[in-house]
């Protein structure tokens, strides 16, 4: 069957169910052929299911595939390949210990006289780096494990590439990238486009949707509730689409209430693994009922700074104090119990055990605390009733205590564990990242969540490479550079432009510290007073 079509893809009433899960229910979707096509919706609506059929790892219970307006079905990634469509997945399909060129040529490899061309691929590679604007041609001889994630990224691309896609699907490309790593990528999408090829862009940021799509999809509950151009709507209008409400982005001012030093930090110094020094003579402190926020470009020392704290890097040099009591080298297992929650930077390696149930995994952090645990023995029925608390509170899907942790999709993954964290009870929350790759209604949920604990007194570090999150949810905002921290700031009256100047390590003139923020305002009250 075919029909004749300028679009790149058609998909026609496509059904998928899992079990009594119906995880697509008669979507009709349609890409344009040299356009961008954003697909956005709530965790667990659907969109990536969609797209791996699209890209052969599912098979459609019901409807059809039309590539270039003829009927295709496909029994797996290597049929959707040859139909020119590529999967760019959110967590990479990268072989680390390997190198970029052996990445990009891995199952199609270049030959001559039975051996591998590597000359040949080599010409290739820096040929289509060349038509798109990609710098990757000076790291084919660099180990994937030593690249930034954003030039991995571009691997990923250029593979996809190699292997002759016309339509490329992009899952989630933004949610580990910076701001200018995000300026890169749309500028790469643009040259894809003008050169003919046709992307389907899945995200949860509105912003992005808007500013790199030519048409919008939304999916809710496993169906297309619209399909509008990206020049006729609003933010507003998606997000409402997207949960069924209206959705509110600002956060209402409060008053901070902040009591005695829950967390200080003095002096630390930490190094990596290769003896390289990534915290350097750190200091800051976070009080009761205040949110402290580190901004800065990844891999500036946040992440070690904040493991450090949580107990799962060694220290240097340096104090840490928790309610005035010295932690420095207390264990991990024992800052849990004392009352220190850590949502993880990266879920799937230190937030949850992707082969275990749900159940399991919100036994992790709990096992030696009662009502979970007595005396070494595991009470199963409270862990289960914890689990199935956490669902439902956190809107986790599918709702499932024991479905097992990997069949999630990356959103539903982080609300989990978000969820396990805030349950803890703790007095401080070390938040890395906690609306990475969470949909709009679930990151104003977990919001919420955030302030109502500094309400009820206790503190929360905050880590996230969202500036508008960062500075709307933080009372005080740390800036780290090269390991620093360069200037703590007034998140109220910093622009994103400074800010962006001191995560690159220059200081801006305009920006006034947080002391010379406070002399002002008492000098204000001082003369309103005389008057």
């Amino acid at each position: 069957m075919s029909e004749t079509s300028s679009n790149a893809v058609r998909l026609s009433e496509i059904t998928k169910r899992f079990g009594d899960i119906v995880a697509n229910d008669s979507v009709d979707f349609t890409l344009r052929k040299g356009t961008v096509h954003a697909l956005i919706g709530e965790n667990g609506a659907g969109k990536t299911t969609l797209m791996n059929i699209l890209h052969g790892l599912y098979t459609p219970d019901e409807g059809t595939v039309y590539i270039d307006g003829n009927s295709r079905s496909f029994d797996s990634p290597q049929d959707a390949i040859e139909a020119e469509i590529g999967m760019i997945h959110q967590h990479f399909m990268l072989v680390d210990s390997m190198t970029v060129l052996q990445n990009i040529i891995l199952g199609h490899e270049p030959s001559s006289g039975g051996l591998v061309d590597t000359n040949a691929a080599r010409e290739r590679i820096k040929e289509l780096c060349s038509i798109y604007g990609f710098d990757v041609d000076q790291e084919l001889d660099t180990k994937i494990e030593e690249l930034s994630v954003g030039t991995q990224q571009r691997v990923e691309i250029l593979k996809t590439l190699f292997r002759g896609a016309s339509t490329l699907i992009l899952d989630e490309p933004t949610a580990v990238l910076t701001p200018q790593e995000v300026e890169e990528l749309f500028g790469m999408m643009e040259k894809l486009t003008e050169q003919g090829h046709s992307i389907i862009f899945i995200t949860h940021k509105l912003d992005e949707a808007l500013r790199a799509a030519d048409d919008i999809s939304v999916l809710r509950d496993g169906e297309i509730v619209a399909t509008v151009s990206a020049n006729d709507t609003t933010r507003k209008d998606l997000a409402r689409m997207m949960v069924g409400r209206d959705v509110l982005f600002e956060i209402d001012s409060r008053s901070v209430e902040t009591g005695k030093k829950v967390l200080d930090i003095d002096s630390l110094r930490v190094t990596d693994n290769r003896d390289v020094e990534q915290v350097n003579l750190v200091n800051f402190s976070v009080k009761q009922g205040e949110i402290f926020g580190i901004a800065g470009v990844e891999g500036n020392g946040q992440l070690e700074l904040i493991e450090a704290i949580a107990g799962l890097q060694p220290v240097d040099s340096g104090r840490i104090l928790f309610s005035d009591e010295n932690i420095t080298d207390m264990p991990r297992r024992r800052r849990i119990e004392s009352g220190i929650a850590y949502i993880p930077a990266d879920r799937q390696k230190r937030g949850i055990v992707l082969d275990y149930s749900l159940s399991k995994n919100a036994l992790l952090g709990n096992q030696t605390i009662e009502p979970f645990a007595d005396n070494g023995i595991i009470d199963w029925d409270e862990v289960q009733s914890h689990a199935d608390k956490i669902i439902d509170e956190f809107s986790v899907k599918p709702p499932n205590a024991n479905a097992v942790s990997s069949s999630l999709s990356g959103g539903n993954q982080q609300k989990f564990i978000v969820g396990r964290e805030l349950e803890h009870d703790p007095d401080l929350v070390i938040a890395a990242f906690p609306t990475r790759g969470v949909d709009i209604g679930s990151t104003e949920f977990i919001h919420n969540q955030l302030l109502e604990i500094c309400q009820e007194g206790k503190a929360v570090l905050l880590v996230s490479s969202k500036l508008d999150e960062v500075q709307k949810l933080s009372d005080r905002l740390g800036v780290m550079f090269e390991g620093k921290i360069v200037d703590i700031v007034d998140p109220d009256s910093v622009t994103e432009e400074d800010l962006g100047l001191m995560m690159a390590g220059r200081q801006p003139t305009t920006v006034k510290s947080l002391d010379e923020r406070k002399q002002e305002k008492a000098n204000d009250t001082s003369e309103f007073k005389n008057e």
